[in-house]
């Protein structure tokens, strides 16, 4: 039966449309007339073979006519180029479905050779910023972890959570497609929000599709495993955690001394107010144990950029988590916003941001703060700049450069940010001299 199935298989390649059969053809008359060119170092039949009909016209064919050295040189070339170029062929018939057009194979083969031997890195927080840094670091390498926060409680995924019971899948939504392979698709069809729809209005496709996946698998973990095989993404993206987890807030009113406690991560920047601490209830909610394991194993942990509060300090409160970023070895990262952002960070510089992780988190978690110098641009209404701040100036741990991207002054350029965080970890693993 074994044997059946076997042959079954390898007819199967046969099938009409395939395009690999006449490559096969090739290769098969290449190793023929390189059978034919070694034969004659093995044997010189035609001397001691009886005298027939068809032995002149076999031995025309054989080139009988030609010196013999010359023979070898013609079938054993021939041969050669036959082989070579119907392995070639028969290569570029079954990766075809896998290359983007107008790129040759090897240069689609080095780079997937050569991401797919690329450093792991872990990188932390969540909303527009992972997602841009994701986007540039896919260029790199494969090895990449995705950590998300699981406190947001608004717009779709506020909604879903509140409906479906599952975690959030917004953030998740938005490193997948950042990830994804075929990204300029898979962005408009997963970042699409329904607005006329009815029952629909204000979802995205993205996070009903991962809720509907977490309905057919059973587990949320499960259906963003499953996202990620869907969208062809290479790296993972992983929650925090699986605990439904609230972010409280405790803040102050402008000009005031008066503090009010603010609950939910929707409601935190929309409190005309200046937050003092965050942190989540229930407050021992566990980490999700790939998280630790990827964290551990990392070469580089890459925390920001993205909403201080929100975003990133979610992640880094859930407390096995932030010991397993102080217990690893790796290159440890803070990328700095390059503005501010309304209701969390206004008027932040990035000493602000850097004292604001260190006093949840502890002092020199991070060896290097990356922050943007360059303000070459206009940003938004009631939108600032992020300046290094009087304090932070001459410290070590400081590492600027331009990382702006021109057409969204506010953000990150993803290519010239992965580029920075490879040259810094390619500094601190090749020795100097």
């Amino acid at each position: 039966m074994k044997f059946k199935e076997n042959f079954r298989q390898l007819r199967s390649w046969l099938t009409p449309g395939l395009g690999v059969k006449r490559w096969l053809a090739l290769v098969l008359a290449g190793v023929t007339l390189l059978g034919v060119g070694l034969s004659y170092y093995l044997l010189d039949f035609y001397r001691t073979a009886p005298e027939t009909w068809w032995l002149p016209t076999l031995s025309y064919l054989a080139l009988r006519f030609l010196p013999r050295n010359l023979r070898i040189i013609i079938f054993g070339g021939i041969g050669i180029g036959l082989v070579a170029y119907g392995i070639w062929g028969l290569n570029r018939a079954l990766l075809r479905p896998f290359m983007r057009s107008g790129k040759p194979i090897v240069d689609e083969l080095t780079q997937y050779r050569r991401r797919g031997q690329g450093p792991r890195i872990v990188v932390i927080g969540g909303g527009h910023g992972l997602s841009t840094l994701l986007r540039g670091l896919k260029n790199y390498t494969h090895n990449l972890t995705a950590v998300v926060t699981v406190a947001d409680d608004g717009g779709s995924s506020g909604k879903l959570r509140e409906s479906m019971g599952i975690l959030p899948p917004g953030d998740i939504r938005n490193c997948l497609a950042a990830l994804s392979n075929n990204e300029t698709m898979m962005t408009q069809l997963f970042q699409y929000r329904f607005s006329t729809s009815d029952g629909l209005e204000g979802h995205s496709f993205g996070n009903l599709f991962i809720s509907a996946l977490s309905n057919i698998t059973g587990s949320f973990e499960e259906a963003v495993a499953e996202s990620g095989r869907v969208l062809s993404v290479h790296g993972r993206v992983l929650p925090s955690t699986l605990h439904n987890v609230k972010l409280i807030a405790d803040m102050t009113l402008p000009n005031s001394a008066y503090e009010v406690r603010i609950e939910g991560e929707s409601k935190i920047p929309a409190f005309d107010g200046h937050i003092r601490r965050v942190w989540l209830e229930p407050n021992d909610a566990p980490a999700f144990p790939p998280v630790i394991k990827a964290i551990l194993a990392a070469d580089v942990i890459v925390i920001g950029p993205g909403s201080l509060y929100t975003s990133i300090l979610p992640n880094l409160l859930v407390a096995d988590l932030l010991s397993a970023v102080e217990a690893s070895r790796a290159l440890k990262l803070f990328v700095c916003n390059i503005a501010s952002q309304a209701g969390e960070t206004d008027a932040y510089s990035c000493y602000d941001h850097l004292a604001a992780l260190e006093s949840h988190t502890g002092k020199n978690l991070v060896e290097l703060v990356i922050a943007n110098d360059c303000q070459d641009a206009t940003l938004p209404e009631n939108t600032t700049w992020t300046e290094i701040g009087d304090q932070l100036s001459g410290d070590r741990r400081l590492y600027t450069t331009d990382l702006l991207d021109r057409e969204h002054p506010w953000r990150h350029d993803s290519m010239q940010l992965a580029q920075t965080i490879m040259d810094l970890y390619q500094e601190r693993t090749v020795p100097m001299g």
